[in-house]
């Protein structure tokens, strides 16, 4: 038997990701878990219109996406608690710049996307930025063993649920994708 529950959101877990964007020439930085992959080169991002980075964003059309991993998700959730107007949050981070100049990244992140913002969808409560990833950072020792492609286990990301807001690791492989599928056809 199955209960209704409602027109819930249940795409969770969703990595947590620190947005970042140069907000009157400083970097500030933003948790946000609704990232999205709208293609292989642009991302959206979910935010509440009220949020400081915002105005950052629209200021020099561009962002960062950075890949927090499991030993920063201290800093990670006090970027969610705490408005860029209050504090200072680019002062928890050592900050680098890419190709784009304006999107600040964040060197203790594993993993790093910088973004040109090329479309802004307004939403009643929510302005959805969609980005073309230009350039894509990635700690040496987060490399896969190919060396063109982060290992996951290693960036070990932080994973955001909502309903019973938690934070989790990931776990491990248990199947390789458009592979074990293979032992279903034919049949």
């Amino acid at each position: 038997m199955k209960k209704q529950l409602g027109a819930k959101m249940c795409l969770y877990p969703m990595p947590a990701t620190l947005v970042g964007a140069n907000v009157g020439g400083m970097p500030n930085y933003i948790t946000i878990a609704h990232v999205g992959i709208m293609d292989y080169g642009h991302v959206s991002l979910s935010m509440g219109k009220v949020h400081y980075t915002n105005d950052g964003i629209k200021e020099n059309g561009t962002f960062s996406v950075n890949i927090p991993s499991v030993r920063q998700v201290k800093e990670t959730d006090y970027c969610g608690l705490v408005s860029g107007r209050k504090a200072d949050k680019g002062a928890l981070f050592e900050t680098f710049y890419g190709e784009l100049e304006t999107a600040p990244m964040i060197s203790e992140c594993p993993l790093n996307m910088e973004c040109r913002l090329v479309n802004t969808i307004n939403m009643p409560r929510h302005d959805v930025f969609v980005g073309e990833i230009v350039q894509t950072y990635c700690d040496e020792e987060s490399l896969a063993e190919d060396g063109e492609n982060p290992d996951f286990a290693k960036v070990e990301p932080i994973l955001f649920v909502s309903g019973d807001p938690s934070y989790f690791g990931l776990g491990k492989r248990f199947a390789f994708a458009w592979k074990v599928g293979k032992e279903l056809m034919g049949k």
